[in-house]
């Protein structure tokens, strides 16, 4: 990727939550200075080098990449994962949603669910949303935690501080065994979601999208964006970094997201397995016997 769209993306990139404030990532365009015809341009870009990223990847077939994506409803966490992949061999791509924990989901671990959804090598593996909603909707709504089964004696007043360290120590364990790990949150604002919103119900096609629960979730806007910018502080990481995408405004938010998977797989080293000696001698013996049949009736 090149170096100038490198420095582009390195105000939405955070590695070390510690000082992260939301209030200091805008939800528009604010950072990016682009005509919306350029970002089209760099977005189909983006793909094209996405798709030979992916090849070698799959090839290669020792690495995996995780893509998790995390946002308020009607941030566009759907459209950006069809756009940005739109060019990946779908042999080599797996996507899971995650909605409301199932009861088997609920008679395990918070994380055993996403644990049997990650990635094989040589694969992308996206998370729409993951285990991060452990310390996001349950932080909000606490009742949910009392669905969760747990012993009285681990929920304290602590359990976010802990899990936070679980996840992060989860992700660490990831990339010792060769996984790259890039978390999205789409941060779109309160008044885009109301449009969004709007236009679902004024919109007879859309209307499948639009859903009671998630207007309702609009009340707890406030307790969801503390409970966003704390998950950031405490789980970005140079190992999984998060990247902060401006949702406001769709074409430069998924533009955002392709150039990171692209420069996280830049920073992959991927390449074709080398072919040995003794493999190019069977090659060419192969291609021997094929130039040596019969030419077909």
């Amino acid at each position: 990727m090149a170096d100038s769209l490198k420095a582009r993306l390195a105000p939405f990139i955070v590695t070390k939550g510690k000082d992260f404030k939301l209030k200091n990532h805008p939800t528009t365009r604010k950072n990016w200075k682009a005509s919306k015809k350029e970002t089209r341009k760099l977005l189909e870009k983006g793909i094209e080098v996405l798709r030979d990223h992916q090849e070698k990847l799959y090839a290669q077939d020792t690495k995996g990449l995780l893509l998790i994506f995390q946002a308020m409803d009607a941030a566009g966490k759907d459209g950006a994962i069809k756009h940005v992949m739109s060019g990946v061999n779908p042999q080599g791509c797996q996507v899971y949603s995650f909605k409301s924990p199932s009861p088997e989901e609920l008679d395990h671990d918070f994380m055993w669910r996403t644990s049997k959804a990650l990635p094989e090598r040589g694969r992308i593996g996206i998370f729409n949303r993951s285990y991060y909603e452990e310390v996001l909707v349950v932080r909000v709504h606490p009742e949910y935690l009392q669905k969760q089964k747990l012993p009285p004696e681990v929920v304290t007043k602590d359990i976010w501080k802990e899990r936070f360290e679980d996840i992060n120590a989860f992700e660490r364990y990831l990339t010792r065994n060769g996984y790259t790990i890039r978390k999205f949150f789409l941060n779109v604002s309160k008044k885009e979601q109301k449009r969004r919103f709007l236009e679902r119900l004024e919109m007879e096609v859309k209307n499948w999208k639009f859903s009671l629960a998630d207007a309702k979730e609009r009340g707890f806007w406030e307790k969801y964006m503390e409970a966003y910018e704390d998950m950031i502080q405490h789980t970005a990481t140079p190992y999984a970094p998060w990247v902060v995408v401006p949702a406001d405004d769709k074409p430069l938010a998924r533009l955002i997201v392709a150039a990171s998977v692209v420069d996280a797989m830049d920073d992959m080293n991927l390449a074709f397995p080398k072919v040995s000696a003794a493999q190019k001698q069977d090659l060419a013996a192969a291609k021997k016997a094929l130039e040596s049949e019969k030419k077909d009736k």
